[in-house]
């Protein structure tokens, strides 16, 4: 890689977590432009050249937690003995993963209308969504559920995104250990 190309993905790299620090501090409407450019020493035009606007730049930070919250769940689903375990296991991997303020705030609070639900929904199928589409399809052809996989998955989604906006809301820090037992 030229020095040239690092210091583009230095730059973007930078613009990333700045952006992913103050969205999940402020949220995505608080956030200013400024307050990114002032965060990580760049001009505007270096924003703009990797990013059409600030709410591309809060799709990037969306789809790079994402990949972080896939790479966990697929870790220890896939360590668990058979098909209904590893669903449980990413099901609660997701859980750990969404409760963390920052990705709370930025994936389950604001993505949906920042990004639009067609978008949010596209984003979310592509990552986590998918694989629990795909852990209910194997624990169905395993035996160890029953039902249509993907109405199945549906409502467990439902469930997981509406544990992880209630234990984040909740007054007692136990609350997502609630959700777990």
């Amino acid at each position: 890689m030229g020095v040239k190309a690092e210091r583009a993905l230095a730059t973007r790299t930078a613009l990333l977590a700045a952006a992913r620090n103050l969205f999940a501090t402020a949220g995505f409407a608080a956030t200013s432009t400024e307050a990114i450019l002032a965060a990580t020493g760049v001009t505007r035009g270096a924003l703009y050249h990797h990013f059409a606007d600030k709410q591309a730049l809060f799709a990037a930070v969306c789809e790079s937690l994402h990949a972080e919250a896939e790479q966990v769940i697929e870790a220890n689903a896939d360590a668990a003995p058979n098909a209904f375990e590893g669903l449980v296991a990413g099901c609660l991997s997701f859980l750990d993963f969404m409760i963390r303020p920052e990705v709370r705030r930025i994936l389950i609070l604001d993505a949906p209308s920042v990004l639009g639900w067609a978008a949010w929904n596209e984003m979310d199928t592509r990552h986590g969504f998918g694989l629990l589409i795909a852990g209910v399809e194997a624990a169905v052809a395993e035996g160890e559920l029953e039902g249509d996989p993907l109405a199945l998955a549906v409502m467990i989604n439902g469930a997981l995104n509406y544990g992880v906006v209630w234990a984040g809301q909740s007054d007692e820090p136990e609350a997502l250990d609630r959700l777990k037992s």
